[in-house]
């Protein structure tokens, strides 16, 4: 029986360890860090490339035409639209709400069981379960210790990938495994153990049977569903009910629904089953794993100089050691500084000694409670036509750079407390104001007064970039009247 892999990528996360690059907004797997690819663009490709696909098939197991992913609706167009440059298709569970990996697992076992025709189908269907933002070197390594699980796992197997630790992590989970692998070549799992404290974790590390839990599981789908509904059988009826009243708009497209979602227990797949399953096996990945969840585990990524000194961007160091500097624009220049993360964003800086970097989460939610708006929210925002950034913004005014993608399109729109001035930087778009619709070419304006209907598209094959200067009592983002939308989205934010 030849079987049939669907790789699922978890894109729900938040993101807030590697704040201010990471926001609620925009969490790190959708942020392009590695030579304009994000960590979402790198794991879809690790399973749906042609280079991917190939492999697997060389070597007897068929990758699913489609991949699934399953994210937050508030990301549904990053998602899709990394998906598109990726060059894979997908199909996209979107949670209405966060409630961790448990819904997740089950959410998407329970499509893919919907996908596969007859019981040898899925019988023979296996999924694997894997972030959206973790970095791995080599990819090949990866990609053969999936395809070992897929060979190696039973109908009531689940397998993970354990990495041996290099340091006292308290921000992993550990699997304690037997002390040597059974004739297949994977260990049993004696015991899951949840992110410890600095003492345990020391501790730990000295043993030669501990491994980091690295998030990637195998297993076939009927194994998923059985043990989701045998020791989480609240998250199983709340996730098969949600499923069964979602309206499906499109054929790639499952949005779980709301009310019955968020009453989902929030709780990882580690803890609700596999902390008490009996047919937990592990194979280990050698080779350098990292999760990017902090800016200490970033730094890694980049080359060191002569004083231990790394740096992303525009960055000088003098008299300076251990530090890593993060640019997106602006010149980083330190002086004595040590073993200290600077990041320099287009409307914030960060500065923490590198040793702290694990506290920064909790920090951030002090400033999300204290309402800072930068806590959550990019100045760069990204919409499913294209992407504004707010250049200035005082009393009664406001200044954005918006820019709209060939064939995007915003909502036929008005606004009760501001008017809009916009000036065609570049490119050339189609402006709907009131009963006229006209283009707007290079360095011409329009005026939209309070009260009126707009709409802003580009139908031409270059993007379009206009200054946009708002005026009024009220400039929010949900100071919006939505009449039509291509996107399907409501009444109020963007």
């Amino acid at each position: 029986m030849n079987k049939v892999l669907y790789p699922v990528i978890l894109c729900g996360g938040s993101g807030t360890r590697l704040w201010p690059l990471s926001r609620k907004s925009l969490p790190k797997q959708f942020v392009p860090i590695f030579s304009g690819k994000s960590l979402l663009q790198i794991t879809l490709e690790r399973f749906g490339s042609e280079v991917a696909r190939e492999f697997f098939k060389r070597n007897g197991l068929c990758v699913a035409n489609r991949l699934v992913c399953v994210g937050s609706v508030l990301h549904e167009h990053i998602i899709y639209e990394t998906a598109s440059k990726s060059n894979v298709e997908i199909d996209l569970i979107l949670e209405p709400c966060q409630r961790n990996t448990a819904a997740a697992f089950l959410a998407s076992s329970l499509l893919v069981e919907k996908k596969t025709d007859s019981l040898v189908d899925k019988q023979s269907s296996i999924v694997a379960f894997c972030p959206s933002d973790h970095h791995i070197s080599d990819v090949e390594v990866y990609r053969n210790v999936i395809l070992k699980a897929a060979n190696l796992v039973k109908d009531r197997d689940i397998i993970t990938l354990g990495i041996k630790p290099t340091f006292a992590s308290t921000s992993y989970g550990y699997l304690l495994s037997n002390e040597s692998p059974d004739n297949n070549s994977s260990y049993l799992i004696n015991k899951f153990i949840e992110k410890p404290n600095k003492l345990r974790a020391l501790s730990l590390i000295k043993r030669n049977n501990i491994f980091w839990n690295s998030g990637n599981f195998i297993a076939g789908i009927k194994c998923i569903i059985n043990a989701s509904e045998k020791f989480i059988p609240e998250v199983f009826s709340c996730v098969k009910e949600s499923q069964s009243l979602t309206d499906v708009k499109r054929s790639d497209r499952f949005l779980l629904q709301n009310e019955v979602f968020k009453k989902c227990p929030d709780i990882s797949f580690d803890k609700g089953v596999m902390e008490a399953y009996d047919r937990v096996k592990m194979l280990p990945l050698e080779t350098n794993w990292n999760d990017v969840g902090s800016w200490k585990a970033l730094s890694k990524l980049f080359l060191e100089d002569a004083d231990g000194n790394r740096k992303r961007g525009n960055a000088h160091f003098f008299k300076s050691k251990g530090n890593f500097a993060y640019s997106t624009g602006r010149p980083i220049v330190t002086l004595g500084m040590k073993n200290s993360v600077i990041v320099e964003s287009p409307d914030i800086v960060y500065v923490a000694d590198i040793a702290s970097a694990e506290e920064l989460k909790d920090a951030v939610k002090v400033l999300e409670r204290e309402k800072f708006d930068q806590a959550l929210n990019h100045r760069l925002v990204n919409r499913p036509w294209g992407f504004f950034d707010s250049i200035e913004k005082g009393e009664r005014f406001q200044v954005k750079k918006i820019t709209v993608k060939s064939g995007g399109r915003l909502s036929l729109q008005r606004h009760k407390k501001r008017a809009e001035h916009w000036v065609v930087v570049k490119g050339k778009a189609l402006v709907t104001r009131g009963t006229e619709t006209f283009e707007l070419k290079e360095n011409e304006s329009t005026f939209i007064p309070i009260g009126v209907k707009h709409r802003l598209e580009n139908p031409f094959l270059e993007p379009v970039e206009i200054i946009e200067v708002q005026s009024g009592s009220y400039l929010g983002e949900d100071d919006i009247e939505r009449f039509e939308d291509m996107y399907g989205r409501g009444t109020k934010n963007g």
